[in-house]
Formats: structure tokens, C-alpha cells, sequence
């Protein structure tokens, strides 16, 4: 009798709910499957191909083709990149540029953001469009025009110049015909003209993003810092700013990788990869790829540096994320 109660107790505990496996629902994986494959054919294959590249000797396209082997040389790509005296100044004008393209889009997005939380629902509805149109121009288009603006003939930049008084123009800048003035031959202010372009494109985006951050911040909470004495700049900066905190962190990693990788507009206005003294990662890259003779292990293997910078840059958010919620 006890080996019946002891045998029936045991397989009553193996029967209870405790002791179940849970079970799996299977249904979200897979609804998440032709998303993975999607993924995995537009942006998991081609890094992995650029990736494999960086470690051959690639000088023809016949061996791109596969009609050629591709000799194998390690890491030797990256060590000649990296011990280049070049890249260096490639990378200080990447980073820079990035930094200030990132500071100035934050704060005029900001401002904007904040100027449409304040406007009347017709009168931001109507500001919010007409910002937006920067934002919905396509990156070649805008580039284009900013290039017409500061033509040397015929750009509004040079006329505007021209109407200048010639003795104010004399005093200010030295020379009172502006026509035929290479706007971008300077390293200095093409770096300025391309952070007017970029920041023009994207301080938009920012704008819309605070702006709807700024809806879910409670209104009681900016009103009694408000009875309490407290100006706008410091409503916004102990009140406003905590609650946005998340969202800036989200707008500042988004707003460096844009940054880092800005391509276009700077090879339409630089007219190409001719002036290697305005050279950043991603135009440094394809001028190696693809300029005469072409190398495009060498055009990989920056490519791939330039990935592993940004991926360490959202990794250090990820974390600095969840050590905030781990602290709250």
C-alpha cells in the first residue's frame, strides 16, 4: 500500500502545472521569417560578400565576375589602410564633420520642434509642410540646387555678393567681384557649404521627432515649474529634457550614422573624387574601389572599418540605454 501511495504521489507531482513544460507558440516566429529573409538577402549577404572581399587582392572586374581567382592577402588591406598617413586625415575629417553636422541638426531641429509645439494647429500644420519639404527632397535633387546657389557665374550666392557695396565687400573680404569665385575650392568652406546641405536635408526629421516627443510630456509638470518661477530655458532643460531623454538618444545615434555615411552630396558638389583633401570614409572608400586602377579590397576594407565605427557607436548607446533602466 505505501509503494501504491509512494508511485502515485510521484506521478502526481510530474503531473503538475509546475512541472510542465510551457509551451512554445511557434506562430511569431514565424510571421517573422519573411522579414529575417528579407534582411538577410538585401543587407546580411552584401555585408558578408563586402566583408569576404576585404581579404583578397581584387584589382578587375573579371575577378568580381568569377572569371578570375581572388588571391588571398589576410589582413594586409587593413594594414595598409590603417598605417596610411592619409586615412588618418580621412578619419579627423569624418569625425569632425560628423560632430558638427550632429550638433547643429540637434539644435535647429529642436528649436523647430519646439517652435510648432507652440504654433496653432492651421499655422503648425502649415510650417510642419513646409519644413517637411527639405526632408522629402531626394538627397541628389537638393545637392543640386545647393550647387546652382553657389555657382561662380550665375549662383544666387555670387549675385547676392556682386550687389554688395564694392567698398564693403573691399573691407570685409578683400574683393569686390565675386564672378568666378570657386566657392568650393577651399577645403574650409566646402566643409561649410556641405554642413549647410546636410543639415538643410536633415534637421527636419529632428524636428518632427521632438515634436512628438514634446506631446507626451505632461503638461501639469511644465506648468508648475512655471508657478514656481522657472523660465522657459529652465522648464525645458529639468522638466522637458528628462521626459525626451530616450528620444534625443535615439536622434543623436541616427543622426551620427547619417552623418558618418554622407556620400552624395558630397561628391555632387566636389564634382567627383578629384580633391582628396575634402576625402571622408564613405567617398574614401568608393575613390579606392573604383577610381583608376580600381581596388576594391582596399574600397571593402574601409567600408568594413566604417561599419565597425558605427556599430560601436550603437553599441555604446545600447548600453548606456540599459544601464538607465537598470538604475531606474
Amino acid at each position: 500500500m505505501s509503494v501504491l501511495n509512494k508511485s502515485t504521489g510521484t506521478a502526481a507531482a510530474r503531473d503538475t502545472p509546475a512541472r510542465r513544460r510551457p509551451r512554445v507558440d511557434r506562430l511569431p516566429y514565424l510571421l517573422l521569417l519573411p522579414c529575417l529573409a528579407i534582411i538577410t538577402v538585401l543587407l546580411l549577404w552584401p555585408l558578408g560578400q563586402v566583408v569576404a572581399m576585404s581579404f583578397f587582392k581584387l584589382n578587375n572586374v573579371r575577378q568580381l565576375r568569377g572569371d578570375r581567382e581572388w588571391p588571398w592577402v589576410g589582413l594586409a588591406n587593413y594594414t595598409q589602410i590603417l598605417g596610411d598617413p592619409f586615412f588618418r586625415t580621412v578619419l579627423r575629417n569624418t569625425v569632425l564633420f560628423a560632430a558638427a553636422n550632429v550638433v547643429l541638426t540637434m539644435i535647429l531641429g529642436t528649436l523647430v520642434g519646439l517652435l510648432l509645439n507652440r504654433l496653432g494647429k492651421r499655422m503648425a500644420t502649415f510650417v510642419a509642410s513646409c519644413v517637411m519639404l527639405a526632408w522629402a527632397t531626394p538627397a541628389l535633387t537638393g545637392t543640386i540646387v545647393w550647387k546652382w546657389i553657389f555657382d561662380d557665374t550665375s549662383g544666387l550666392v555670387t549675385w547676392l555678393f556682386n550687389k554688395l557695396p564694392d567698398g564693403l565687400s573691399t573691407a570685409l573680404f578683400g574683393r569686390s567681384d565675386w564672378t568666378g569665385y570657386g566657392w568650393f575650392n577651399s577645403p574650409l568652406l566646402f566643409f561649410a557649404i556641405l554642413t549647410l546641405v546636410v543639415v538643410w536635408h536633415s534637421f527636419p526629421f529632428i524636428a518632427v521627432s521632438v515634436l512628438a516627443g514634446l506631446k507626451s510630456v505632461p503638461s501639469e509638470l511644465q506648468e508648475a515649474a512655471r508657478v514656481d518661477g522657472a523660465g522657459p530655458w529652465r522648464v525645458f532643460w529639468s522638466v522637458t529634457f528628462p521626459v525626451l531623454r530616450p528620444v534625443f538618444g535615439i536622434l543623436v545615434v541616427l543622426s551620427t550614422i547619417w552623418d558618418f555615411k554622407v556620400f552624395t552630396q558630397q561628391f555632387v558638389l566636389a564634382g567627383g573624387t578629384q580633391d582628396r583633401s575634402t576625402f571622408m570614409l564613405s567617398i574614401y572608400s568608393y575613390a579606392e574601389a573604383f577610381s583608376p586602377p580600381p581596388k576594391y579590397g582596399l574600397g571593402a576594407a574601409i567600408a568594413v572599418i566604417l561599419t565597425v565605427i558605427l556599430l560601436l557607436v550603437t553599441g555604446l548607446y545600447v548600453r548606456m540605454v540599459l544601464r538607465q533602466e537598470e538604475e531606474a
